[in-house]
């Protein structure tokens, strides 16, 4: 997929959070364009090296908007918490009241693998159990839903191009969510995630984070983290602020315990899980 730019964009929110979160300037890099060139490590900390090509290199990768830019609704207005995020992901999410929480975890993942060229392993649950694989949506299949009864459809068309993955995505998001997600990935419980870890509570609502960078201090062995995530309404993903340490923020300490709050959820350590597919 092609992210899309945003222009126009402001300082106010930078000043809100330089205020809120402390030493968040500290860490705060505006011209950086990506997660990684963003935000720096507190001192004493280095980032973990990832292997080129992984899911964590990519999570690393992921364009920003401009400093200050405000989280955007699908239907284009301003999230009215705008305290809970450093930065904002730049990637669009559609018109429709789809991309949430889980949503944003999966569209990554899939992205991820059709950027690496592993698209055949691209398929996800639906909340029914049933697999809606990319695979076959690539060969022309289409999925027809009515009402629980889901099966695939074959078609003149072939799924190749942004439009008819987003397409894909799209039905994805409709019929998934945090209890199919969930049950999909492998639980890994610990207070130490590595990049690419989820913390995700199922439910109606639950909710879902993804790890998207991580660092260490070699002289002590702490480690630190980055969260992103997107939420309801459908939103665009964005890096967290830390509400429990304005000094770190927006880096979250590893060896938290058995609860780790974010500004919009608190999930605990046992809810730690990763994709069973993900290569180290």
């Amino acid at each position: 997929m092609k992210a899309r730019r945003a222009t126009g964009a402001g300082w106010g929110l930078l000043i809100v959070l330089s205020a809120a979160a402390g030493q968040i300037a500290e860490f705060f890099r505006p011209d950086g364009k990506t997660i990684e060139t963003r935000f720096s490590p507190p001192a004493g900390f280095i980032r973990q090296p990832v292997p080129a090509g992984s899911f964590a290199a990519y999570l690393r990768s992921l364009p920003l908007k401009p400093a200050g830019t405000d989280v955007r609704l699908f239907d284009g207005s301003a999230k009215s918490a705008r305290d809970v995020h450093a930065a904002v992901i730049d990637l669009p999410i559609g018109n429709r009241d789809l991309h949430q929480c889980a949503d944003a975890v999966i569209r990554l993942r899939a992205e991820y693998l059709l950027s690496a060229g592993r698209a055949d392993e691209i398929h996800f649950n639906f909340t029914n159990g049933f697999n809606a694989a990319y695979s076959r949506w690539r060969r022309g299949e289409r999925i027809e839903v009515r009402g629980n009864a889901v099966r695939w459809k074959t078609t003149e068309r072939t799924g190749m191009d942004d439009r008819d993955f987003w397409s894909y995505l799209e039905t994805v998001f409709a019929y998934a969510g945090t209890a199919s997600l969930a049950e999909e990935l492998a639980p890994v419980p610990g207070d130490d995630p590595e990049i690419g870890d989820v913390f995700i509570r199922p439910g109606h609502p639950g909710h879902a984070v993804i790890v998207a960078d991580k660092a260490v201090d070699p002289t002590n062995g702490r480690k630190i983290f980055l969260l992103v995530q997107s939420y309801m309404p459908a939103q665009e993903i964005h890096v967290l602020t830390n509400p429990n340490d304005s000094t770190l923020s927006p880096w979250y300490a590893a060896g938290f315990g058995t609860i780790l709050r974010t500004p919009e959820w608190t999930f605990r350590s046992a809810e730690r899980k990763r994709f069973r597919d993900e290569r180290r």
